[in-house]
């Protein structure tokens, strides 16, 4: 048996930890750093196959030194594009083309023997794209929105990794970034345990609680700093422009440029609660949409998004975040669901950054089934017909680019080719599911209470 100081970075064994069912197991999980504190000796593990954000300090008794495998080299393993092929005749070929949509109470022809029998049922309801796979429950991280988009009422589950972030980026994953560096913060009432690493001066990095303005988002070293500071600071809200109010809840338009100061702050702060690299000092050339929630202290910070003043690939979203106090509360998807309001007050089409880590296509997806299927359940049969709609009309209404709209139906398991041409198939399983779903997103956005003219950046300087 080997003993504790032996065991080194690199080094994997199991290790215990207590689940979220408050029963213990032992996964695998490896050495990413060892100190010693006071003579004690801790070790810095990430449990194999879990979030990053369970990541933590533990000591020797936790460690099952029985099992220890020595340091080794990972294999660089390509990824997947997500995305379905496609047929010279699909779709994704001639988004213009009519498809015939399909309810379960409409007949659907016998299908023949043929190679369509396996795509068409006879009974015409459509196949689950993605079976739920078994496993232990696990706490999953947030990409940044909200964990209610993992809710398999949209009548298409599936099971993702533990990664937790929108933009899967491992260019920066050096030992240094993949460790946790600061303890605790203090946001207005909230205090918020970190997830991952966040660039912070390093001289706050030792402290017990980081203190933060929830107006200003400036950081102190101590509560005494913190309550100096806000006999000073004169913010109620984020800077920038309210474009948008309906209840308690509004969203306020930063330029990065103008208020580089909070922006630069407020990734700092996001960059705790997400697994991927984001921009912390060049600012300018990006816009943040803050969401925050009314009393009578003032409009507090609950998520925001951010995206490029001008982006060459259609981008609406370039990072997003729902702070943990408000996740499971719809705010994510009201946060996605405003940036496709922004997008179709531009006329223009839009989708996030890419590429999606799988919690962030989950929930893009979530939102994106819910909103097509809105569509093609409100469309109405003419002359006896049945409804038809193109790809390119859908995106249109919604302002959801095509090819979201394309690996949406495809996911869903709605297209389906019949007699030469593409009928999509309403099963009864998917409009429960939608209903149910719909019935639990209380928040949305109303068009009316937006107030925003979008700018034309290319006409303009270095985005003055």
């Amino acid at each position: 048996m080997a003993e504790a100081a032996e065991v080194s970075e690199g080094c994997r064994l199991p290790v215990l930890r207590r689940n979220q069912d408050n029963e213990d197991e032992w996964p695998l999980a490896e050495i990413l750093s060892v100190k010693d504190i006071s003579g004690r000796r801790l070790f810095y593990v990430h449990y194999i196959d879990f979030n990053k954000r369970l990541d933590e300090w533990v000591t020797p008794e936790r460690l099952d030194l029985q099992r220890v495998q020595g340091p080794r080299k990972e294999a660089k393993t390509p990824t997947k594009n997500g995305l379905p092929g496609s047929r010279p005749d699909s779709p994704e070929r001639d988004p213009k083309r009519k498809v015939e949509v399909v309810s379960p109470a409409t007949p659907v022809p016998a299908a023949t023997e043929t190679s369509q029998a396996s795509v068409f049922p006879q009974n015409g309801s459509a196949r689950r794209a993605v079976a739920a796979q078994p496993g232990r429950k696990r706490k999953s991280a947030c990409l940044g929105t909200d964990e209610d988009s993992q809710d398999s009422s949209d009548g298409a589950p599936s099971a993702p990794r533990m990664t937790g972030s929108l933009v899967s980026d491992r260019s920066h994953d050096d030992i240094v970034t993949r460790m946790k560096n600061i303890e605790c913060i203090e946001l207005g009432r909230h205090r918020l345990k970190p997830w991952y690493f966040s660039p912070y001066p390093q001289e706050l990095t030792a402290l017990p609680v980081l203190y933060l303005c929830e107006f200003c988002l400036k950081y102190g070293h101590s509560l005494r700093c913190l309550q100096r500071h806000l006999t000073k600071c004169d913010l109620r809200h984020p800077p920038g422009n309210e474009i948008y109010r309906k209840g308690t809840i509004s969203f306020f338009e930063i330029d990065g440029r103008k208020n580089k100061s909070y922006s630069q702050n407020l990734c700092l702060l996001a960059k705790c609660f997400l697994d991927h690299k984001t921009l912390y000092y060049d600012t300018d050339p990006f816009l943040f949409y803050v969401m925050t929630e009314y009393d009578c202290k003032g409009f507090h910070i609950v998520g925001y998004f951010s995206k490029e003043k001008e982006s060459t690939e259609d981008y609406n979203v370039a990072c997003i975040l729902t702070l943990p106090p408000y996740q499971r509360r719809g705010y994510g998807k009201l946060l996605i669901e405003f940036s496709y309001e922004l997008s179709k007050v531009e006329g223009k089409t839009g989708t996030p950054e890419k590429p999606l880590s799988d919690l962030g296509l989950l929930s893009y997806r979530s939102y994106w089934s819910q909103t097509i299927l809105e569509i093609l359940m409100g469309l109405k049969a003419e002359g006896g017909e049945r409804p038809q709609i193109t790809i390119n009309e859908i995106s249109e209404i919604t302002s959801i680019k095509k090819e979201d709209v394309i690996s949406t139906l495809q996911y869903l398991n709605l297209i389906n080719y019949y007699k030469g041409q593409y009928i999509l198939t309403l099963s009864g399983d998917i409009v429960e599911g939608h209903e149910r779903a719909m019935l639990k997103r209380v928040l949305r956005i109303d068009a009316k209470c937006l107030h925003f003219t979008p700018k034309d950046w290319s006409k303009r300087g270095k985005w003055c």
